[in-house]
């Protein structure tokens, strides 16, 4: 499940008040948790004798820091209506995270790091001792870098905007910033392997789309260096972070003098395993970690079912 809101933090055996408890959560993820729902029904019927369980991707972040969590508007509105930080991804961060520490041989709790997700839906998040102190996911999956579809960091004053000079509903706005905007609404493409064949060729928008991307993402890396203090690590995950060795180089660009030292060659050379990519001297180890949300999924749902064996 994407979305678990402030009610479920944990690995969850599923029942009927779980599931209605889920439709209520749809608003805060109408792209992912609705479907999501429809599926754990129909598995129910198709299993009814199995256990099912739901892992929840917000569960990670559910314990940021205020500071990091709370949004800066009304209070009351805030709080009866539970808008807040989520974060998502959390699947992948923390099992990435994870990974990268026993790469390195060195203990999760002496370790600052930044882990970015990147593939159609892209996120950071900055950890310390294993747990995270801010990601750029917010309330839904809208908030943070620029996506395939989705706009990333936006003026919320642009909404307004729209709604005033546009004639648009909000709806559509919405719809609009999730499936119309990103890379796609940039540069008409969202694949990244055909959007570097477009800048090839000389296509503009391509161009602009890529540098836009990029420079979201190096702007939250330096906010994240600036938030932990230092960093052990930095590391990329997901499809365009395994796969995209150009994405690698230009977002770590220039940071030398920040302590991340890129090794071109080894940036370049591909392997199915997690791999350094930063020189031997870089103060700061720079490391490729495929994800693998399923494998963290399934040990989830082994903790949740061992505990409700030991409770019964």
């Amino acid at each position: 499940m994407v979305h678990g809101g402030t009610t479920f933090y944990r690995p969850t055996v599923v029942d009927d008040s779980l599931v209605a408890k889920l439709k209520d959560l749809a608003p805060l993820a109408p792209l992912h948790n609705p479907p999501a729902v429809q599926g754990i029904e129909v598995a129910r019927r198709m299993l009814p004798e199995v256990p099912h369980v739901a892992v929840f991707d917000t569960a990670f972040f559910h314990d940021l820091p205020a500071a990091a969590a709370t949004y800066a508007i009304d209070r009351e509105l805030a709080e009866k209506w539970n808008i807040r930080r989520y974060g998502f991804h959390g699947t992948s961060h923390q099992y990435v995270s994870e990974q990268a520490a026993a790469f390195l041989g060195r203990p999760l709790n002496t370790l600052n790091q930044i882990v970015l997700h990147l593939g159609n839906g892209s996120s950071a998040s900055a950890i310390t001792g294993g747990r995270p102190v801010d990601t750029s996911m917010g309330l839904t999956p809208m908030e943070g870098l620029v996506m395939g579809t989705r706009s990333g960091d936006i003026d919320p004053g642009i909404v307004g905007y729209l709604w005033r000079t546009a004639n648009m509903e909000v709806d559509q706005i919405e719809s609009m910033l999730n499936h119309r905007s990103g890379v796609l609404g940039i540069a008409g493409e969202l694949d990244f392997r055909r959007l570097r064949k477009m800048i090839e060729s000389g296509d503009t928008a391509a161009q602009l789309a890529y540098d836009v991307f990029i420079h979201r993402l190096r702007k939250y890396i330096g906010a994240y260096l600036a938030v932990l203090g230092h960093t052990d690590v930095v590391t990329f995950t997901a499809g365009i972070g395994e796969n995209a060795a150009t994405v690698r180089r230009d977002a770590l660009s220039g940071m030398a003098d920040l302590g991340i030292k890129l090794d071109e060659h080894r940036n370049t050379t591909e392997s199915s395993g997690a791999r350094r990519i930063s020189t031997d001297d870089s103060p700061v180890s720079v490391l490729v970690v495929p994800t693998n949300e399923e494998l963290a999924i399934a040990r989830d749902c082994l903790t949740a079912l061992e505990a409700r064996a030991h409770d019964g």
